[in-house]
């Protein structure tokens, strides 16, 4: 071989390794191209197979892909934050069912304001407990939020006994948040965008944010620089269930009918949406802007998967497939896990 076939080959790795590096820094451009192909193979490839016509892209469809992305993309924020520490909250999905339950029944009781800060308040405890287990007794999040998680639901069916002959009441504001729309697009934005600027201030510029960094890279090595990570596990799950609560209540305005079952289905999608937006499972590395883009990469799978009108059993399976691969080639490209 000679050594001008060596010097390529080795600067075509170099090459390799740089780019795979800059993606690995920067999830969000590949992700918004990914999601430009995707959009492109709905309107080109789809639509024509399934209708015979070529459709375009119009702002009622823009409209309803961010309407249904915004809870999905707020459940995404509870994984990516406790996915820094290397952690998991799989309670969410029940919490934001919960906090809509809770709201729907209590408000023609109590009045809006007091059902919507009950609300609230059960997500908090919810992530308080699922905090105290975690960073105080040390148990692994995985157990903790699923054990949590079956516990809550155990308690909304009780709950839903008590209250099953009071009627329920979606409050207006959460009716005009989740469906309606201004200047052509959703309401929900004036929720999402101060919530989402909060979540990437609170990562990128704050001392809480480089500890849920710190301690998913190196717990031992941030308690020995003086970081007492039960309280910064207290406060993350905390903060993921209010966050989750939040989302519940936005989602009862959207769907306007509060169930058992309300939100989760939202659970694993957003644990998707979280690691095909670069955040590692083990800890140490996350983006949000990039859970951003994978929840409406879901949603416009979900979209198209529908638009083939494929049994449920089969969609499911495609989507996990399709979450899998998308999932496999980032990794493959980054060199991170």
């Amino acid at each position: 071989m000679s050594d001008t076939r060596i010097h390529a080959e080795a600067a075509e790795e170099r090459g390799l390794v740089r780019l795979g590096r800059f993606l690995r820094d920067n999830p969000v451009i590949p992700l918004i191209f990914f999601l430009i192909l995707l959009i492109f193979a709905h309107f080109y490839i789809v639509m024509p197979v399934r209708t015979g016509r070529t459709g375009a892209l119009s702002a009622f469809w823009v409209n309803n892909l961010i309407k249904f992305a915004i809870p999905l993309a707020m459940l995404a924020a509870c994984q990516v934050l406790t996915m820094l520490t290397a952690g998991i909250d799989l309670s969410a999905g029940i919490v934001a069912t919960i906090a809509a339950f809770v709201c729907a029944t209590l408000a023609p009781l109590i009045g809006v304001p007091g059902a919507v800060a009950i609300a609230m308040a059960c997500g908090l405890v919810v992530g308080l407990v699922n905090g105290f287990g975690v960073g105080v007794v040390r148990v692994h999040p995985l157990i903790m939020t699923l054990g949590t998680g079956l516990i809550a639901t155990g308690c909304l069916q009780v709950y839903q006994r008590f209250v099953i002959s009071t009627g329920t009441l979606v409050p207006d504001f959460l009716i005009w948040l989740g469906t309606g729309r201004t200047a052509g697009l959703p309401n929900g934005l004036f929720l999402f965008l101060p919530f989402a600027l909060f979540i990437l201030w609170l990562m990128r510029f704050t001392g809480f944010g480089r500890l849920l960094f710190a301690l998913g890279s190196n717990e031992n090595a941030a308690k020995l620089s003086g970081v007492k990570s039960w309280q910064v596990f207290l406060a993350l799950y905390a903060l993921s269930g209010l966050i989750a609560a939040l989302a519940g209540l936005l989602y009862l305005g959207m769907i306007r009918t509060p169930s058992l079952q309300l939100a989760n289905p939202l659970l694993l999608p957003s644990v998707a949406a979280a690691v095909i937006g670069g955040t590692s499972i083990f800890g140490g590395r996350g983006s949000f802007a990039g859970a951003i883009v994978g929840a409406l990469i879901l949603r416009v799978i979900d979209t198209m998967l529908t638009l083939l009108q494929m049994p449920e059993g089969a969609r499911i399976a495609l989507f996990g497939l399709i979450i899998l691969l998308v999932t496999a080639l980032y990794v493959r490209i980054t060199g991170s896990r």
